[in-house]
């Protein structure tokens, strides 16, 4: 597996879209007022996506780690199952197209382990950035 984004809550969503704009950012999905992605300028494939941050719920980061393969995730969940870690959610394909499965690490961090292909940089509703 290879880290694959890192998601932050936002409070404003325009304010943030131009602060990571103007660090040079290159941003690859506009979804208002809730959901940005970006990906850094040297094309390296990391992103980084804003997400809103609902004021009842708490702030929380997830942090994405990708497969190559479906049937590398479900089988790299099966193996950290048996070394005791528990999931509360299991891997499930998304609306969005991917496959997911999320646990927490021991300070509570979301951690989402997840298979997308092409679906991670290069979705259907992708900004044409030509």
């Amino acid at each position: 597996m290879q880290l694959n984004q890192i998601t932050i809550p936002c409070l404003d969503y325009n304010v943030s879209i131009a602060f990571y704009t103007q660090l040079g950012l290159v941003q690859i999905v506009d979804a208002p007022p809730r959901y940005a992605r970006f990906e850094s300028p040297n094309g390296d494939g990391a992103t980084l996506s804003l997400h809103i941050r609902d004021q009842e719920a708490p702030s929380h980061t997830v942090i994405y780690f990708d497969h190559d393969s479906a049937a590398e995730l479900d089988a790299h969940v099966k193996a950290l199952q048996a070394l005791g870690l528990k999931f509360h959610k299991l891997p499930e394909d998304e609306s969005w197209g991917w496959r997911e499965a999320r646990l927490k690490d021991p300070a509570g961090n979301e951690i989402c382990l997840m298979f997308a292909g092409k679906n991670r940089r290069f979705p259907d509703w992708r900004i044409d950035i030509g």
